[in-house]
């Protein structure tokens, strides 16, 4: 295993995943490219009467952040990483570039939101396994809180 591509979006189980991502691929000596997606546009009110236009979403230095936050877990532990921040459909996104950098792994994180919620909201995790041709790790979110006050 050369490349491991880690999408991250700044949630707790994207940090899970990239920590984990980190982690085999320093077990691995492979590079990490992680991957921020960011939508194209923002829809906005035109009136009150429920009509909306769209704007070109401009990223912010939240999304700046997060990529940054997901290198520093890879600079603490001595592995190559890059980062790059996309524009479109996440996972049209996150497939491609793994095309592209010939990914030998895609790691995600998964919220668990569950299957209605799944179904309504999208879900990167479970979709990008489904379209991809290459291996995928799922990485689910801590279902304990991380710190109990007693």
């Amino acid at each position: 295993m050369k490349r491991i591509l880690i999408a991250t979006d700044g949630s707790a189980a994207a940090q899970h995943a990239a920590e984990l991502g980190v982690e085999l691929a320093k077990h691995e000596e492979a590079a990490i490219a992680f991957v921020h997606v960011v939508r194209l546009f923002d829809l906005v009110s035109t009136n009150g009467f429920g009509l909306v236009g769209r704007v070109p979403y401009e990223p912010t230095a939240i999304d700046e952040a997060v990529l940054e936050d997901a290198i520093a877990v890879a600079d603490r532990e001595d592995v190559p990483a890059i980062s790059k921040l996309l524009r479109g459909d996440a996972v049209t996104e996150i497939i491609a570039y793994a095309d592209l950098i010939g990914a030998d792994l895609i790691v995600v994180g998964s919220r668990g939101h569950g299957t209605v919620a799944s179904a309504l909201l999208g879900s990167v995790s479970r979709s990008v396994p489904t379209h991809s041709e290459r291996p995928v790790l799922i990485v689910r979110a801590a279902s304990v809180p991380e710190a109990v006050a007693l």
